[in-house]
């Protein structure tokens, strides 16, 4: 993976700052707290010693290419849950066992018995905070489990939202809660349906400051409405990105990567944690622009 913030500046086709729809609306200073939180950050002290976020971004950057995309959201679930099995909470997450496991999501369980860190309510639970990346999990006496991707098992992602829309169960416009509310309507069809996915998650406890949000790719919280998870192959992770998708036009920061991210035209924007987050990520899934901004 490339250093974060190593793009260099391109010669032509390049917009300026004054030709990005709502760059001076956008609050630059939630941007700037994001790319502060970069680990490592080469231009941490030129961004503390600016006059003002606007100035740092236009004095060290300058906008590139558009580029031409598709965007998601992804968020951070919160579903109650229990440190032992009950009949309440049956279904475990895992750690990754010693030496990793291989076996795709149908075949997988059997090998890890003994690596379970925290059980929940049921699979459709587990499935999405693996397709997340990370959860809270709530106890019944307040407390709270944030954990956070770990390892795979190396086998491919496969999307079954996609899937169930070329089988005409569902139109373009599919949302999460309307996949999770299938899945749960025949739990033996929807286990069938998740099973079609063989990619599998581990996770590990994270202990993190309550108030931020989850850990990132790059090693930072991520930032409700500003990480932007994107295809490192293509953008170097630590790079602002003008996003333009959907009514959104603000200044992110590629920070995180995903499984279903692939390709220069794919950007995903975190929306937070908890249901309403939850709901607002599965509505986003539609064309838009991304504008990288290259170091001067």
């Amino acid at each position: 993976m490339p250093s974060p913030i190593d793009m260099t500046a391109a010669p032509t086709g390049r917009r300026s700052f004054s030709r990005l729809p709502g760059w001076v609306e956008d609050d630059l200073v939630a941007a700037l707290t994001a790319f502060l939180r970069i680990p490592a950050n080469p231009l941490a002290g030129a961004a503390r010693e600016a006059a003002n976020a606007r100035t740092f971004f236009q004095a060290h950057f300058v906008p590139d290419l558009d580029i031409a995309g598709h965007f998601t959201g992804y968020y951070e679930p919160e579903f109650p849950g229990a440190r032992t099995p009950s009949d309440a909470f049956p279904v475990p997450l895992h750690a990754e066992p010693p030496g990793g496991c291989k076996w795709p999501r149908g075949e997988i369980e059997p090998h890890l018995i003994g690596h379970e860190i925290v059980w929940v309510r049921d699979e459709v639970d587990r499935f999405f905070a693996q397709v997340q990346g990370s959860a809270r999990i709530r106890f019944r006496d307040g407390s709270v489990m944030r954990v956070g991707h770990s390892a795979k098992n190396g086998q491919p992602y496969v999307s079954i939202g996609k899937r169930l829309v070329r089988r005409g169960v569902f139109g373009p416009d599919i949302t999460a809660d309307a996949l999770k509310a299938w899945l749960r309507a025949d739990s033996e069809r929807g286990r069938r349906v998740m099973h079609e996915n063989p990619s599998y998650v581990f996770f590990r406890i994270l202990e993190t400051d309550p108030s931020l949000g989850p850990i990132v790719t790059l090693g930072c919280p991520a930032t409700t409405g500003r990480t932007l998870a994107v295809d490192p192959d293509h953008l170097p992770l630590g790079t602002p990105v003008w996003i333009e998708v959907d009514g959104i036009a603000r200044l992110c920061i590629a920070q995180d990567t995903g499984s279903a991210i692939k390709g220069a035209g794919r950007a995903d924007l975190f929306f937070g944690t908890g249901d309403a987050a939850g709901t607002a990520a599965g509505r986003l899934n539609h064309p838009g622009t991304f504008t990288p901004l290259r170091r001067k």
